[in-house]
């Protein structure tokens, strides 16, 4: 899959004297008309692709449809195809290693317009996360606001703005 980007937080470089633990995570870019699914979370008041960490005995696809249908209730996910990976090297703060290196798998689905019940963890109802239909535009000019002037920001609102604007161009709206 073609790297869209690669991203580095300014407080893991150099990257040469750091122990890296690597994960495989799957997002979903459903899209009908002007709106796209997305997930708000309210502790870090952004938007953010459904998607998440690929299970050791899943592909990426399968990775990507149990977790596009856990956070969202997506059914009869079809039509699956590529769209690129964003990699990312960011802090890790687990005693084992200093960084972790982050492939996110981007993909095109289609699903029925009716989403049934969520499948969330603990800390995703903690963090007040939930499924939601938007504007495109109105997401990324949010998370951009967030951007700006919330210091409780997450580490992943930049590559959620980034990958929505670059699904903007790939749709041409």
């Amino acid at each position: 899959m073609q790297i869209l980007k690669t991203s580095y937080h300014p407080s893991v470089l150099p990257l040469e004297d750091k122990t890296s633990f690597h994960r495989r995570a799957a997002r979903a870019i459903v899209v009908k008309e002007d709106k796209i699914l997305l997930l708000f979370t309210e502790r870090y008041y952004d938007y953010s692709l459904p998607g998440g960490g690929i299970d050791e005995h899943e592909d990426k696809v399968q990775g990507l449809v149990r977790e596009l249908s856990e956070e969202t209730g997506a059914q009869n996910i079809r039509n699956i195809r590529e769209f690129g990976a964003y990699e990312e090297f960011r802090p890790w703060h687990k005693p084992d290693f200093d960084t972790v290196h982050m492939m996110s798998y981007c993909f095109w689905c289609d699903i029925d317009d009716e989403l049934g019940e969520v499948s969330l963890e603990d800390y995703e109802v903690k963090n007040g996360m939930r499924p939601l239909w938007v504007n495109i535009h109105e997401a990324i000019a949010h998370n951009k606001q967030t951007i700006a002037n919330n210091d409780k920001r997450g580490l992943s609102i930049e590559r959620e703005t980034y990958l929505l604007e670059l699904i903007v161009k790939e749709l041409g709206l």
